[in-house]
């Protein structure tokens, strides 16, 4: 499909307006605070249950992510995701989700060439590029 410019300006002004900001800002801010919210609670009952501050941290953000994979499993992430937008994407919740729906998606073409092949089609370049910045500021903090 070849799009024109006058194509795509008819096609951004029918659905562009469509959104609500007046709506999806707020849902957005309330439930990516829940998520916040949630983390907050996992932290404070680890360290309650006696680890301390470092092991209560990592074992929040583990716990995160594996509620993310689940969710995303189970089929429910993306609803949540439709009311919260950017709520979803921006904690860890999200990169959870950008790893496991792949995977979920492309299950049923095999192990190799569906999971394997797949399963970082979305946060791959994050992974790769995240790994090139902290060499890059670690070899110049090493020089400097």
């Amino acid at each position: 499909m070849q799009l024109t410019k006058e194509s795509y300006k008819k096609l951004y002004e029918n659905e562009g307006n469509k959104t609500k900001w007046w709506i999806t800002f707020p849902k957005a801010f309330i439930i990516g605070g829940l998520i916040c919210m949630l983390g907050q609670g996992l932290t404070d009952i680890y360290s309650y249950a006696g680890l301390d501050e470092e092991s209560s941290s990592m074992l929040t953000t583990i716990t995160l992510i594996f509620l993310s994979a689940l969710l995303t499993g189970l089929g429910l992430y993306r609803k949540i995701a439709r009311h919260a937008g950017a709520g979803t994407l921006v904690p860890v919740t999200g990169f959870a989700n950008s790893v496991a729906a792949p995977a979920v998606e492309f299950c049923t073409e095999g192990y190799v060439t569906g999971l394997g092949a797949k399963i970082f089609i979305i946060s791959g370049p994050v992974i790769l590029y995240g790994i090139l910045a902290s060499m890059a500021a670690g070899v110049f903090f090493y020089l400097s």
